[in-house]
């Protein structure tokens, strides 16, 4: 897998001569490559990476610094050649990997100046999962007395966006007490909500300080610790510039001011660097993205250059994406001349939402018949991908044997399915626990686990055999059901259910409720529901979520037994840690990033997705659908009452602007930015036509007319399309 993953990194003789001519330049220059998405970039700096290793560049002498791990992957897959000797080991880190291990190697010299309360204990690093679990550890007693009643928001959203304001402070750079006096200040509606704002700086407050207390690094603290306490001694200056001579930044734009900070005081000591800034990009604005601090890291290289050429898009989509760009931004259409901006799209209006899917799943099923589409060369594309929608989507592209999958990341676990069917089963598996699974759930859960089960004899089943004596969930035997009802079930759904119901009985029998809960899953999933006539035999994205449930719950047991705290409430009681992680995931806490997740399907398959998860994926198609193209989703932003992205920045207020107030004017400003740069980053990762799904009444039932169809129709309106069908 490695080797094929390899194989896809294209010769140098097939590079354009804009790109071999940045190869050839000296390895000792610095060099600000810019341009839109699908120019090469990313390319040319995997091959620069490789030839830093040809020319004898040390391996340990290199640094791939990127926004986030997932964008590292082309990097990672070119080092994984067999052909390659690095002689060592290129490093790939992002700033919160390199934050924390800086921590972690200069501990000794900084604990106590940092305040943390016990300098004689190691640092216990936190995941985004375990760190929402401390998060509502300190908040519950606040939401006890009344905090956040006048917010109606689910409480792993209100964690969520608690830690997102830490860790704005942290990456911006400004004190975690500012955060409710920046957010107040922008504030311009009823004074009550000024309240929210004190009470989430309290929550984050006391987070902070049971951190500090119980030596537990959250994100934003790993990298507060980083920026004030470590990064300013020349030992870890010395340390960092000596080790890494050879930067390689990719995505700078997508990253956040203090990397940005980090790199205008590295790159100058650097024997060379190549920085890759994406125009029109910044996708990840919410999450602290700074593309104008990005920019200035130009003027530190000794020589700027831009590639313009596409090497995704033809000159019709290129038409397309400059035209819809102007008219979300309501500016004058271009003067220069262009082909049919029409021409790569295509449409068929529709009354009601499931017509729609009706007719993207005939049209995708059209372009493999009659064009010879690959199905992984189509993804199907929504603004916000609904449990409904998947669930309606995948049944009728299943139905018409089109292979599908669906990637949906930062999705909270107990939303998914094959979640909610590993815990009933380990619920089931202890009985100790005191957890009582709902007859719903346990008929769910068999469904999920048994191949061939559907949802009438799945209830019929449980009805049949799931039992509570004295409180205690146990699974009757099929052998002991009636035989008219055992040929209703099916033998053969009986003897697989039999096989799964035998092997939670002879767990626990063994007394083997010690063993901790990833190990469990692990077993439960390789001896029974990996097999073949169990569900997750061949489904991927169950598998997948299994993987990421196993590396979830590992990392929550490592934290918890390496900060060495109760994961009680209090001393007297005794809880198991796996009690603690299904009574957290029921909480609703929203999955971490996997990288796995990230990589591209073995199997070839359409691709069901956010929008935005598919331009940060950065893999071009053939083909795009875009759904409900009249709804709002594409131009709203999600609903944060605790936190604002655009006001927890450093460019907010404006230069010149007194009033700190966010107005509507702002608001619309920003979305319609957003949703042009949405566009156009859609439009540059697809290579031949965009299908757009158009129906009158969108999911909810509400009439459709958002912005993007607005903007579609005016670009139409210029040179009308006949809409297929």
């Amino acid at each position: 897998m490695a080797s094929e993953r390899a194989s896809r990194i294209p010769p140098v003789d097939s590079l354009s001569s804009l790109q071999q001519a940045l190869l050839e330049r000296p390895l000792h220059r610095k060099i600000f490559l810019e341009g839109p998405a699908g120019t090469g970039k990313t390319t040319v700096a995997v091959r620069r990476l490789l030839r830093l290793l040809e020319a004898g560049v040390s391996a340990r002498s290199i640094l791939v610094f990127t926004p986030q791990r997932t964008l590292s992957l082309p990097f990672q897959d070119a080092l994984q050649s067999p052909v390659i000797d690095t002689g060592g080991r290129v490093n790939l880190l992002t700033l919160g990997s390199l934050a924390q291990r800086m921590v972690d190697l200069f501990w000794p010299l900084i604990v106590e100046g940092a305040g943390f309360a016990h300098p004689e204990r190691s640092p216990t690093f936190l995941t985004l999962e375990t760190a929402q679990y401390y998060m509502a550890r300190v908040t519950r007693p606040l939401l006890t007395e009344g905090a956040f009643e006048s917010v109606t928001i689910n409480r792993n959203r209100l964690y969520s966006q608690i830690i997102d304001n830490l860790n704005k402070s942290a990456v911006v750079g400004f004190p975690v007490t500012q955060i409710g006096q920046r957010l107040e200040a922008a504030w311009g509606g009823e004074p009550s909500r000024r309240r929210i704002y004190e009470e989430a700086q309290i929550c984050a407050n006391r987070f902070r300080r049971y951190c500090l207390d119980h030596n537990l690094l959250d994100f934003s603290l790993q990298v507060e610790v980083f920026r004030e306490h470590l990064w300013t001694r020349p030992i870890c200056q010395d340390y960092l510039l000596e080790r890494y001579r050879h930067i390689l930044v990719d995505n700078v734009e997508e990253d956040v001011p203090v990397a940005h900070d980090l790199l205008r005081e590295w790159i100058p000591s650097a024997d060379s660097a190549l920085v890759i800034y994406d125009r029109q990009a910044g996708y990840r604005r919410f999450l602290g993205a700074d593309p104008e601090s990005a920019r200035g890291l130009a003027d530190l290289c000794d020589e700027q250059v831009g590639f313009s050429h596409s090497f995704v898009m033809t000159a019709d989509m290129a038409a397309l994406s400059r035209a819809l760009s102007q008219s979300v931004q309501n500016t004058a259409p271009s003067s220069e001349s262009s082909p049919a901006i029409g021409r790569p799209l295509e449409f068929e209006p529709h009354r009601y939402y499931p017509q729609m899917l009706d007719w993207v799943a005939n049209e995708i099923e059209i372009l493999m018949r009659d064009k010879g589409a690959r199905p992984g060369q189509i993804v199907v594309l929504a603004p916000f991908l609904s449990d409904a929608l998947r669930f309606s989507l995948m049944h009728r592209l299943e139905a018409r044997k089109i292979p599908v999958r669906s990637h949906r990341p930062s999705r909270a676990l107990r939303e998914e399915t094959a979640t909610q069917c590993l815990l009933t089963l380990a619920a089931l598996a202890h009985p100790e626990w005191g957890i009582r699974p709902t007859a719903f759930d346990v008929g769910a859960a068999m469904m999920q686990a048994i191949e061939g089960m559907d949802l009438v004899r799945a209830q019929l089943l449980t009805a049949i055999v799931y039992r509570s004596q004295d409180g205690t969930p146990t699974l009757g035997s099929f052998d002991e059901i009636k035989p008219e009802m055992q040929e209703r079930l099916t033998y053969v759904l009986g003897a697989r259910y039999e096989g799964l119901r035998q092997w939670i009985e002879r767990f626990i029998v063994s007394g083997s409720q010690d063993v901790p809960l990833d190990h469990f899953l692990s077993r439960l999933f390789g001896e029974v529901l990996a097999q073949a006539g169990y569900g997750f035999h061949r489904d991927f994205d169950a598998a997948e979520v299994a993987a990421n449930l196993i590396e979830s719950v590992r990392k929550f047991r490592w934290v918890t037994e390496e900060a060495k705290l109760s994961v009680a409430e209090n001393d007297e009681a005794t809880i198991s840690l796996g009690h603690e992680y299904v009574t957290m995931v029921e909480e609703g806490v929203i999955a971490a990033q996997y990288v796995r997740s990230w990589r591209p399907d073995p199997e070839d398959a359409v691709l069901l997705a956010p929008a935005y998860t598919f331009i940060i994926r950065n893999q071009p198609v053939d083909y795009q659908f875009w759904l409900n193209v009249g709804g709002r989703g594409w131009w709203e932003r999600l609903y944060q009452p605790l936190t604002h992205p655009y006001v927890l920045s450093r460019h907010w207020p404006p230069p010149g602007r007194e009033e700190e107030t966010w107005t509507d004017r702002d608001e619309v400003s920003v979305r319609d930015e957003a949703l042009s740069r949405l566009a156009d980053g859609l439009i540059r990762r697809c290579r031949r036509k965009v299908f757009l799904g158009l129906c009158e009444l969108g999911e909810q039932g509400y009439e459709q007319k958002g912005p993007l169809l607005r903007a579609i129709q005016r670009v139409l309106r210029r040179e009308p399309v006949r809409p297929i069908g």
